[in-house]
């Protein structure tokens, strides 16, 4: 049966406090007097400290000496009781010997009056003439060990709680047991002097308890320190409660203690000191690596741990500290830096284990490491995962449709999938999981992700088309995934397939059908009449056959996250495909820097399930945060252990955004003054919102693909979810303009955009993204200016006026225009340009003059006309400029 601390302390006689500092030191896991160790560590504890600790008379220690305080009538009274009676004027003391061990308190040093010193000496003396007559009994007969000429520092000690301090005269004890004629030493006289505040640095003093009639009143025993000077007032009181210094666990003996004056009155026994960091366990420790030796910490580098670990004295360690200019204590910190170099310095190499360390990030776009070859008697056979891939508008959805016998294709805006969509079902009574994938060519991320999750890649292409680039595309992410191929040559019902061209362009990729003498299937389809479907299914399972897929349900569930979003009311949501054991409710998932515990699930027709077998596509609900689309999620203990490798993938994730963004780039040049020439170009701020992470990742991808040498484009944010207030105050402040893909509005953010002056496009279709997105690029720049010819005029007369003169003029094509601006020609020599200020019909003013009708007209700071002269009136026009 387990041993509570404070019962075997008080079994061996130690103190709780100090054998729970023992206890830690060895390496126990205890933090209380109440923690529990197990009964062969209790014993072999008792049976190695209670010959140090124990006190009483069947012992060699000397009476008086023990760990904790002496009671009143202990075992030293047992010598005074076999010593023969004498009148109580009498009494000697009994002297107690030296410590037996460096560690151990003095019991004897305590303050007394000038009065109580004199009737020592006279006592002293009287004892010590009874010393001749009675012999002592022999199991007080003690030799004092030889001592060290410097001990280590004694354990400060105070009275144990609720015991009185002894009064400063006692009554006259009854005669003490003679002491032999070992050589005893006896504290020097003392000249009397107001008592101090506290006790010298080296003394410790503590109050005696109160001792009934026959206890030996002491004496001052030999110490390693000076004993405490006298009152100067002889009258009667209790010694002042002395504080007592902390023992130093690291430092040189010297040191003094820490500690201020006491207050007035009865103070409870002080506790043992707090253990400092050092105590707390290992902070520090060393591997070898060849010749190299690799010390591992952890921050914060504390002084005193930092020297003890690489074997310095920390006053040392200190000292190489200012010689660095860095004045640092003991229990100060450090930074990396400095201990890197300390510790080269000593022959260390220093590695600093942070937190986020210890538990590396899953690796995202990585499929599930293989079954372990003890599971192989807890494999099943599980559903393909099919992936269907190809260019865009070659039926791929259409197809899938008339698998599952839904309508999904009229579901997607212009027609065209902009998501993974995940679908099981149902052939023979075996289930089969689909996979569809955008077929633009923005979407190839989601295309390579599809292609890494799979087991069969079904590649469709068109055959009036043929292969397409996003075809080969797709080819080339199936050959990097090393995964079975089906080809479904669609679109048959169509006028003018070509079967023939499809299989040639097979063959020329390297993947030959079957027909032609090669290993890859090709099938015949009309994903809109079902014509072949059938026949492509078939092929399916029994491609699954071939690959004998195999999975065990009762593993840990682990698998990909196909898509994630966010929904409204239901917050963070994961589309995810289990890859390995049985996903169900009420289980703790982390992805990353996501976790939660799963409180439903829905499979692919939005129905709740209680759980998930391998193959399964399900949508989990109620995370974090939102997970990466194709980073990997693993089923954990409980909520809270999620909660911990989440945090410490965000740490790390974080920690390596810090290290990218502050590593020094090696830069030519010539890229330089590319970089300068690109912060002086016009900037176009965008900030993306869409339905689904995949989505917003593609359109991102998409834009930041855009380039120009007049125009640059930054993306300053890419997130899930509805456009929120938060959203237009973002990009207000830098001057961005919101693209919202597949997604809406939160209330009242039209009016807050509309505040800020933020323009908020919302688009369903990527092709209307990057068109509406280069508009707004080339609006950065300034616009071309054009001119455009209204019309022309001939002068005819010259007609004086007030203010000059004005030129009467016949239109002779086009039209005169007021406020227009014109030029007056002379020949082949431009004489003035300005703006048409006077523009008369007869007498009457005209905004307008058109071909074949006579005016007067007056240009603005010019009167110089002549008869002949031609005036061409034009506009400037501002043409968007292109990037």
């Amino acid at each position: 049966m387990s041993v509570r601390i404070h019962e075997l302390a008080k079994r061996i006689g130690i103190d709780n406090k100090e054998l729970l500092s023992l206890l830690k030191d060895r390496g126990f896991d205890v933090k209380t007097v109440s923690s529990a160790v197990d009964p062969i560590s209790a014993e072999a504890l008792e049976s190695e400290l209670k010959g140090k600790y124990q006190v009483g008379a069947d012992t060699s220690s000397p009476v008086g000496e023990t760990e904790e305080h002496v009671e009143p009538g202990a075992a030293p009274l047992e010598p005074v009781a076999a010593a023969p009676a004498a009148p109580a004027p009498a009494a000697e003391p009994v002297v107690p010997a030296a410590p037996q061990f460096a560690t151990k308190v003095p019991q004897g040093a305590f303050v007394r009056s000038a009065n109580d010193i004199a009737q020592e000496k006279a006592d002293l003396e009287k004892a010590k003439q009874a010393a001749r007559v009675v012999a002592p009994p022999p199991p007080v007969v003690w030799t004092p060990p030889t001592r060290a000429p410097m001990p280590p520092p004694p354990r400060p000690y105070s009275p144990p709680q609720g015991q009185a301090p002894r009064p400063a005269h006692a009554p006259q004890p009854p005669p003490a047991v003679p002491r032999p004629s070992s050589p005893v030493s006896l504290a020097p006289p003392i000249t009397p002097r107001p008592a101090p505040m506290m006790a010298p640095p080296t003394a410790f003093a503590a109050p005696k308890p109160a001792a009934p009639v026959g206890l030996p009143p002491p004496v001052a025993v030999q110490a390693p320190a000076v004993p405490v000077a006298a009152p100067s007032s002889p009258a009667p009181m209790a010694p002042p409660p002395v504080l007592v210094a902390p023992r130093p666990l690291a430092g040189p003996p010297s040191l003094p203690p820490m500690g201020m004056p006491p207050k007035p009155g009865p103070v409870a026994a002080p506790s043992t000191p707090p253990l400092p960091p050092s105590a707390a366990g290992p902070v520090a420790t060393v591997t070898i690596s060849g010749d190299v030796k690799i010390l591992h910490v952890k921050p914060p580098i504390i002084v005193r741990d930092f020297a003890t670990a690489i074997g310095v004295k920390p006053f040392r360690l200190i000292s190489e500290l200012m010689e660095m200019g860095i004045f640092g204590s003991l229990n100060q910190a450090i930074d990396e830096s400095v201990a890197t170099k300390l510790a080269e310095k000593h022959g260390f190499m220093l590695e600093v284990k942070h937190r986020g360390d210890v538990a590396p990030v899953v690796p995202v776009k990585e499929k599930v490491k293989p079954v372990e070859e003890d599971e192989s008697k807890l494999l099943e056979p599980r559903p393909p995962v099919v992936c269907i891939l190809g260019h865009v508008d070659h039926g791929k959805t259409t197809l899938l449709d008339t698998i599952r016998k839904a309508n999904v294709a009229a579901g997607e805006a212009g027609g065209i999938t902009q998501h993974i969509g995940s679908y099981q079902i149902e052939h023979n009574g075996r289930k089969i999981t689909f996979l569809d994938t955008p077929g633009h060519a923005a979407f190839n991320k989601m295309r390579a992700r599809g292609a890494n999750t799979t087991d069969i890649a079904i590649l469709v292409v068109a055959a009036d088309d043929g292969f397409m680039p996003q075809t080969d595309e797709a080819l080339k992410f199936i050959k990097a995934a090393k995964v079975a191929t089906i080809v479904a040559i669609n679109k048959a019902d169509v006028k003018g397939a070509n079967f023939d061209r499809v299989k040639l362009q097979m063959q020329e990729r390297g993947i030959a059908p079957e027909d032609w003498g090669g290993e890859t299937i090709a099938v015949k389809v009309s994903g809109l009449k079902g014509d072949g479907v059938p026949e492509l299914l078939e092929y399916i399972l029994l491609q699954t056959d071939v690959m004998e897929l195999k999975a065990n349900p009762k593993a840990p569930a682990s698998g990909v996250v196909v898509e994630a979003e966010i929904e409204v009311g239901r917050g963070s949501t994961a589309t995810v495909i289990v890859q390995r054991g049985t996903l169900r409710v009420g289980d703790a998932v982390v992805c990353g820097a996501a976790y939660t515990k799963i409180k439903a699930l829905f499979n692919d027709r939005g129905e709740q399930v209680k759980e998930a077998g391998p193959s399964m596509p399900v949508k989990i609900i109620g995370w974090s945060t939102t997970p990466e689309s194709g980073a990997m999620f693993k089923v954990v203990k409980n909520e809270r252990e999620a909660k911990g490798i989440a945090e410490e993938a965000e740490q790390l994730l974080r920690k390596q955004a810090t290290q990218a963004s502050a590593t020094p780039k090696d830069i030519s040049v010539e890229k330089l003054f590319a970089e300068i020439a690109a912060t002086q170009k016009p900037t176009l701020k965008v900030v993306i919102k869409s339905d689904v992470y995949g989505s917003a990742e593609a359109v991102r991808n998409f834009l930041e693909g855009i380039k120009s040498d007049k125009v640059a484009l930054e993306v300053i944010g890419s997130e899930v979810g509805l456009v929120s207030k938060n959203d237009v105050l973002r990009a207000g402040a830098a001057g961005a303009v919101i693209i919202g893909f597949n997604t809406r509005l939160e209330n009242g953010v039209t009016a807050v955009a509309k505040h800020n002056g933020v323009t908020i496009l919302a688009y369903d279709i990527i092709y209307e993204v990057a068109d509406k997105v280069k508009e707004l690029m080339a609006d950065q720049l300034p616009p071309d200016l054009r001119e455009a010819k209204l019309g022309g005029a001939e002068v005819r007369a010259v007609f004086p006026v007030a203010k000059g003169n004005v030129a009467g003029c016949l239109v002779t094509d086009g039209k005169i225009t007021r406020n227009a601006k014109a030029r007056v020609r002379r020949g082949r020599e431009v004489m003035y340009e300005s703006t048409i200020g006077t523009l008369r019909r007869f007498k009457d003013d005209a905004n307008e003059v058109r071909a074949g009708l006579e005016c007067g007209i007056g240009l603005d700071g010019f009167s110089d006309y002549k008869p002949g002269d031609l005036i061409e009136c034009y506009e400037i026009q501002k043409i968007r400029a292109s990037l």
